[in-house]
Formats: C-alpha cells, sequence, structure tokens
C-alpha cells in the first residue's frame, strides 16, 4: 500500500514538474494536447493525440455529459403516451430512461477518468520529450515508435485488446451492478415505462431484516449457510475422491487399468447439463429409482424407521429438505470425480519414487505415506486449482439449479423472498432476476457472492501456498 502511495504521489509530482519547468511548447500541451510533440519535431504523434482530445469533448458534451448529469436522480420525466383523437395516433413525450442513463452515466465517468490519466501522462512524455532535445539525444521518430511495438515493447500490443475486454466485459458490468444495488429497480419500476431512483443502503437493510412481511434475513443466513457447507463439501469430496480413484487405478495390484479409466472417462464426454437432467428425472418422485424401490419394498422399510412420512408413497431424494441436501452431494461426487482423477493421475506419477521408497524401508504404513507424503506434494501442486474448485462450488448454478428445478418450498418464509431451501446465493440470484425482476435484491446478492469468493481467495493463497514450500517436498 505505501509503494503505492509513494508511486501516485510521484506521478502527479512529476506532472507538477512539466507544467512548472516546461518550455512553451509543453505548457500549451495544457490546452492543446499535441503540441508539445509538434515542438519535438514529432507531427503525427501531435496530430493523433490532438485527434483524440477532440474526440473525448465531442463524445462528452455531445453525449455522455448529458446522462452525468442526471446521475444525481437517474431520471426525473417519466414516461407518458397520448392520443391523438383527431387523427387516432399516440405520441410519446420527450421521457427519461434511468437504466440508459446509469449505464451511459458509468462510462461517461469512466471515460473521463481514463481521460484524465492519459492527460496527464502526455504532459509528463512531453516534457521527458524537451528534456531529451535539450540534452541532444535522439528521439524516436513515429515510425520508429510503430517499430518498437512490435519489438522491445511487444507485451503492450498483446494486452491491449484483452485490456479492453476486461474493461468492457468485467469492469462496466461490475460497476454497474454494484450501482444497482443502491437502488429501487424492481418489478415496480421498470425502465423505461417506469424510473428507479436511488435509495442508499436500504436494499443492504432489507436483506438482514425479519418481519412478517420481510423475510431476506432469515432466508440469507440460511442459504449462505448452505452454499458455504456445499462449498467445502463439493470440493473436498471431489478432490479427495478423485485422488483415492486414482491411487487405485494407479496400483500396481489393480488389473485392466485402462478399462477402468475408460469406465471413468466416459462420464466427461457426456455434458453434464444432460447428465444431470436424466439423473434429476431418476430420482424424482416418479422416477425409475422409486419405482424400483417401491417394489423392492425400500420405500416401506424407509417409512417404518421413520426417514419417509407415512403419507408419502416415495422417497423425496430431490423434493424434500434434508434428503435433498444429501443427494446433490452425492450426485455431485459421481459427476466431479473423474475429472479429478484426470489430473491427480498426473500428479501421483510424478512424485519422486525414491521418497516412497525409502518411507517404506523406514517402515511406513501406507496410511502414513499418503498423509506424510502424497497429500502434502499434492496440496502444494493443486492448492490454487483446489481454490478455483472451492469459488466454482460457491457459484456451482448447474448441478443445484438442474437437480432441483421441481423443487416447490413449503417453508412460506423462503417463499416470500422468492427462494428455496435448496438455493446458493447464485441460483437465488438468478430466481429474483429471471423470474420476479427484483434486480435490486439480486444485485445486493451478487455483491456478497463477490465479497465472499475474494474474502476466501485470500485467505486460502496466504494458507496454503505462501512462502517457499518447494524445498520441504525435496
Amino acid at each position: 500500500m505505501k509503494k503505492f502511495l509513494n508511486a501516485a504521489k510521484n506521478y502527479f509530482v512529476d506532472f507538477g514538474k512539466a507544467v512548472i519547468h516546461g518550455n512553451l511548447w509543453t505548457k500549451s500541451s495544457l490546452v492543446v494536447m499535441g503540441a508539445g510533440f509538434w515542438g519535438c519535431g514529432q507531427y503525427i504523434k501531435g496530430i493523433l493525440v490532438t485527434a483524440m482530445e477532440i474526440l473525448f469533448f465531442a463524445v462528452t458534451f455531445g453525449f455522455s455529459l448529458e446522462y452525468i448529469r442526471k446521475l444525481g436522480t437517474l431520471g426525473t420525466v417519466q414516461r407518458e403516451e397520448t392520443l391523438d383523437l383527431t387523427t387516432l395516433t399516440k405520441t410519446v413525450n420527450d421521457y427519461d430512461n434511468s437504466l440508459l442513463i446509469l449505464l451511459c452515466g458509468i462510462i461517461g465517468i469512466l471515460f473521463l477518468v481514463i481521460f484524465v490519466l492519459f492527460y496527464i501522462s502526455n504532459m509528463k512524455r512531453v516534457y521527458a520529450l524537451e528534456l531529451e532535445k535539450k540534452a541532444d539525444r535522439h528521439i524516436n521518430t513515429f515510425r520508429e515508435d510503430l517499430r518498437e511495438l512490435i519489438n522491445g515493447k511487444f507485451h503492450i500490443t498483446l494486452l491491449t485488446l484483452p485490456s479492453l475486454g476486461v474493461f468492457l466485459i468485467n469492469i462496466i458490468p461490475i460497476l454497474f451492478m454494484i450501482c444497482i444495488a443502491f437502488t429501487n429497480y424492481d418489478m415496480d419500476h421498470q425502465p423505461p415505462t417506469y424510473l428507479f431512483t436511488w435509495v442508499g443502503l436500504e436494499n443492504f437493510k432489507m436483506l438482514v431484516t425479519s418481519t412478517t412481511t420481510v423475510t431476506f434475513g432469515y432466508v440469507f443466513i440460511r442459504i449462505l449457510l448452505w452454499t458455504l457447507l456445499w462449498a467445502f463439501l463439493a470440493t473436498f469430496s471431489t478432490y479427495f475422491g478423485g485422488i483415492l480413484l486414482a491411487k487405485f487405478i494407479n496400483d500396481k495390484k489393480t488389473k485392466w487399468k485402462k478399462l477402468w479409466r475408460t469406465l471413468f472417462v466416459i462420464t466427461i464426454a457426456i455434458p453434464q447439463f444432460i447428465t444431470l437432467l436424466l439423473v434429476g428425472k431418476m430420482f424424482g418422485d416418479y422416477g425409475i429409482i422409486n419405482s424400483l424401490y417401491n417394489k423392492a419394498g425400500i420405500t416401506s422399510f424407509l417409512q417404518d424407521i421413520g426417514l419417509v412420512s407415512k403419507g408419502l408413497s416415495y422417497i423425496p431424494f430431490l423434493s424434500k429438505p434434508g434428503w435433498a441436501h444429501v443427494m446433490v452431494v452425492l450426485i455431485n461426487i459421481w459427476v466431479g470425480v473423474p475429472f479429478q482423477m484426470l489430473s491427480a493421475t498426473g500428479i501421483l506419477m510424478n512424485i519422486p519414487e525414491e521418497q516412497m521408497e525409502s518411507a517404506k524401508i523406514d517402515g511406513a504404513s501406507e496410511a502414513q505415506i499418503f498423509w506424510k507424503i502424497t497429500m502434502p506434494y499434492m496440496l502444494f501442486v493443486t492448492g490454487p486449482s483446489l481454490i478455483t474448485a472451492f469459488i466454482a462450488n460457491i457459484n456451482n448454478f448447474n448441478v443445484i439449479y438442474l437437480l432441483t428445478s421441481d423443487y416447490v418450498t413449503s417453508n412460506m418464509k423462503f417463499a416470500n423472498s422468492n427462494a428455496k431451501e435448496m438455493d446458493l446465493l447464485i441460483t437465488w440470484l438468478f430466481t429474483l432476476t429471471n423470474d420476479y425482476s427484483n434486480y435490486k435484491m439480486a444485485s445486493v446478492i451478487g455483491i456478497c457472492v463477490f465479497v465472499i469468493c475474494a474474502v476466501c481467495t485470500l485467505i486460502s493463497f496466504s494458507r496454503m501456498i505462501a512462502g517457499n514450500r518447494e524445498e520441504e517436498l525435496q
């Protein structure tokens, strides 16, 4: 943090030096950004920089400034239609669109911030060229700069398009979602027909409030706990299951290794959403599994011991809390273990054989070798991917949504918040937006998911792969 502050300080100090000590051409760049380049004989650069300045002012004053001015209210003129009885035609007034104001306002502000940074950098660059000219140093021509972008600075050329993609696809949507969380954008405030406005922290308060009419607080805590429990169970069950399966297949005593490996890899070849939909139907209330269990008398037995209600003629694998929570974890193991098995196989084959033989000579058992040699090595190599898998399971939409699409909650508090006991935060967010157009609460939940993922990632990386542990595994 200290380094960042020092760098920011130097950034603006250098700009001040350019303004104070620069010659007439450099100071003219404060008004016409290309003037400094013209003073150094770099006319093409000067024209390009000036053209970018003109483009900025044209876009700002011709387009984005109008939306930036309205950001404070998100619009005041609502859409109205009037019918002309003489011509029987409808006319629409010049109305405000809150959604468009918010989006274009954010883009306009970002464009302004980028231009300010570019403006400062331009002044610093022009001043540096002035000093190089005074010292009679060689100043690159425009052609030489282009050649440099292909040779010495090729990394900048390569990163330009990906950086632009990150800005358009990641940064703008994230900022837009954060802003939506502070508005009342929902089903009753749908643009362009209706306006929505800023409400401050009201939505965040609602997320932790539990009353007779607002039950988001009750639901949020339970879904949050289930999300974290699911992510833990789904990650580590498939992780250890994949490692144990890989050890079993690669063991010297195991026969038909290729056959076993092929059987498990086949599950990967089938698209996951097809597998989950089919398995969901198989374990449905009137699916094939329940039919077989009825005929075998297993359903009656479970009713006798109290695991299934007497009034049910089926086992509620995916339709009742408890049963459904266990089933989605078990089904995820079957779906996810083959992926982990493949990655674990390659890592297990690279564990130094000398370490294993030395441990056996010293009298270590198979269990001791597994926990003292195999697992530390696996955790060191797969640490980053394990963290990624945990974060991915927090946002594992497919498994939960496809397996429990027919689940109907009987808990009125969950129903009041448009949620189900089986929901993760990500599936709850999807339901709020897709089915109920409650974008404000969905944005708040989205921010919570982001914070949880960020905190888990930082803690996991600092604990699991901190320091230099390579020497410990030699």
